[in-house]
């Protein structure tokens, strides 16, 4: 889910680069163009040009022209750490995501493992307990026997 939101977020910010580039593009278009323009307005209109040569209207226009652009090379900039920000991110989101299913995967195993153990072992208890319970069962005659021959050995003896 969080490789998902990365990747959205990263496609978002690539868009936002694009778009941002497009403004550049066309605030330099802009901006050449009114520079064009304003030059052929110099020389046609003597009257509104300064001592300096330059026309205060243009001025105001270019200094904008160089705002927006620093802005948007700033936003610009931003946005390509962003991305790479995220791009890191998903890199290690990856890594962990293998890790973790590498992790799950060796769990399953062990677990296999145990419960095949576990069967193994209810085997054994169980034979064990059978030959167990057949061991008393061979005791008990053997110790009735046993009081058998004692009675019998008694009964001799106290008839000589």
């Amino acid at each position: 889910a969080c490789g998902l939101l990365a990747r959205d977020r990263l496609k978002k910010l690539i868009d936002e680069r694009e778009s941002l580039l497009d403004q550049v593009r066309k605030l330099k278009g802009q901006l050449e163009e009114k520079q064009k323009n304003g030059k052929m307005e110099n020389t046609q209109s003597e009257d509104e040009v300064l001592e300096n040569g330059t026309d205060m209207h243009m001025i105001d226009l270019q200094r904008d022209a160089n705002r927006q652009i620093s802005d948007l090379k700033f936003k610009l900039a931003k946005s390509e750490q962003e991305i790479t920000a995220l791009e890191q991110n998903v890199i290690r989101l990856e890594g962990q995501v293998a890790r973790y299913k590498t992790a799950a995967e060796n769990a399953e195993r062990i677990e296999d493992e145990l419960k095949a153990e576990k069967r193994k072992l209810q085997r054994e208890l169980r034979s064990a307990l059978d030959k167990t319970e057949e061991l008393e069962v061979s005791n008990g005659h053997l110790v009735k026997r046993l009081e058998k021959m004692k009675a019998n050995r008694s009964a001799l003896l106290s008839q000589q």
